[in-house]
């Protein structure tokens, strides 16, 4: 089959199992278009990760699983602009915890210039120990102050510094679009966390680096999560704004029962349609947008460069290509678009939950959605994404359905069935193996091959 053919074809079978979800509930669909939106949101953001991963990996040859450390500072960073400010924050700790950030950035420097302009030898040591020594200590007096006076502040439901919604603790909802502003800043967040991390690891080998972007996203969650001050640790942050409308809102406006109505439907159902529809849209225009932009750095001369590079460094090298500098140029882009989905996904969700950052779902599933759709192919990233997403998420019903046609001819009551039939819901990661051994047989290069 040709590309040109086979590309439509298989965003067509896509398409078909998101209707067939909404329509029919017949074999494994449910026959609800509220699910098969839900479904569509993630997968509309997990494209973007995997667009991110797919720039990484596909464009420069870069293996980086620390995809969830990325993604979980995109949330983050939503935190930090959507919500309001707490009242008194700032006065009780705020200014202490800035100065002792600052102190600690200013003793690494010293002692930085200390080691590199005072000659070799004892004294330099001593100096650069003593200047560590201090620092440290008048860093953790300062910032450990500022961070008690915070926490200490209504505990049970703020104690962070809040964010810059400028609607403050009793009208913060009404800014909306602030979570827009925070998705751009999601990916600055992501991108600078990248340039650090890629200015002191990529320069090692592949398996080298894969270790340590993992290593250093489980630090990045583990800041989140016992850091209180910042986003309230594993207490979560709750009730985000929204940059769309609320479903109590639409049911309470005489104009929208009305077409609700005149559509057969009753006005709950047509709220929460509206809402994740509303969602839709904005996520299929950053997605379109981050597409388009993709293909064209991917023709361009740049991408060309890129792709000569992932082949072969020697020979880019040799050419007068500085091969680390465009390393990290790509490292920096792709860990954006990851920030980016991130915070995406926190706003989708109205929360900040660092418990639920996995490396299973912001790691694995979203290698596995690169792999399947087609490594170095922006198309069949997304694809693999929409795919694999869909099927995450239905091999449940496909588990219990499989487990029923299995056990059809056995007792009821007995062991074995029972515990056939209760297995079903473990079968995403054997699901997940199996997808991805069929795709690694049958089409290496993936479902939509890179040209």
């Amino acid at each position: 089959m040709s590309y040109s053919l086979r590309t439509p074809l298989l965003f067509g079978a896509v398409a078909l199992l998101f209707i067939l979800q909404g329509s029919t509930d017949w074999w494994i669909f449910a026959g609800s278009w509220n699910a098969s939106l839900t479904i569509l949101n993630m997968a509309l953001i997990s494209a973007i990760m995997a667009l991110g991963v797919n720039l990484q990996w596909g464009y420069a040859g870069l293996f980086n699983v620390g995809i969830m450390g990325f993604v979980a500072l995109g949330g983050l960073a939503t935190v930090l602009v959507s919500m309001p400010a707490t009242p008194g924050a700032w006065s009780q700790g705020g200014v202490g915890i800035v100065f002792g950030l600052l102190v600690g950035a200013a003793t690494v420097v010293a002692a930085v210039l200390i080691n590199t302009r005072m000659a070799a030898g004892r004294n330099r040591t001593l100096a650069t120990i003593g200047t560590l020594v201090v620092g440290f200590f008048l860093y953790r007096f300062i910032f450990d102050a500022g961070v008690a006076g915070v926490e200490a502040i209504n505990p049970a439901q703020t104690g962070y510094l809040g964010g810059l919604n400028p609607g403050g603790p009793e009208n913060y909802k009404a800014h909306g679009y602030m979570t827009l502003l925070a998705w751009p800043v999601g990916g600055i967040l992501a991108a600078g966390a990248a340039w650090v991390v890629g200015k002191t690891a990529l320069g090692l080998r592949s398996d080298y680096l894969a270790i340590a972007t993992l290593g250093i996203s489980e630090i990045v969650i583990a800041v989140i999560k016992n850091e209180d001050w910042m986003a309230r640790g594993v207490k979560n942050v709750i009730g985000l704004p929204r940059p769309v409308p609320y479903e109590v809102d639409l049911q309470q406006s005489a104009d929208f029962v009305a077409r609700a109505d005149s559509l057969g439907l009753d006005a709950t159902t047509a709220s929460t349609l509206a809402v994740k529809l509303s969602y839709s849209a904005l996520f299929t225009v950053v997605l379109v947008a981050l597409i388009i932009l993709a293909q064209l750095s991917l023709n361009s001369p740049w991408g060309r460069m890129m792709r000569a590079i992932r082949d072969n460094e020697v020979a880019a090298q040799a050419m007068g290509k500085d091969v680390t500098k465009r390393h990290l140029q790509i490292f920096v882009l792709g860990s954006a678009l990851c920030g980016l989905a991130g915070a995406m996904m926190t706003t989708l969700d109205g929360q900040l939950v660092p418990g639920t950052y996995q490396p299973l779902r912001f790691t694995f599933l979203i290698w596995v959605m690169v792999i399947v759709g087609g490594s170095g192919n922006n198309l069949g990233s997304v694809l693999g994404a929409f795919l694999i997403w869909f099927l995450w998420i239905q091999v449940e019903p496909i588990g219990n359905w499989l487990m029923s046609v299995v056990t059809y001819g056995m007792e009821d009551g007995s062991a074995l069935k029972t515990h056939l039939i209760d297995s079903a819901a473990h079968m995403r990661l054997f699901s997940m193996g199996i997808v991805l051994l069929l795709v690694l047989r049958f089409s290496p290069r993936g479902l939509i091959p890179e040209k």
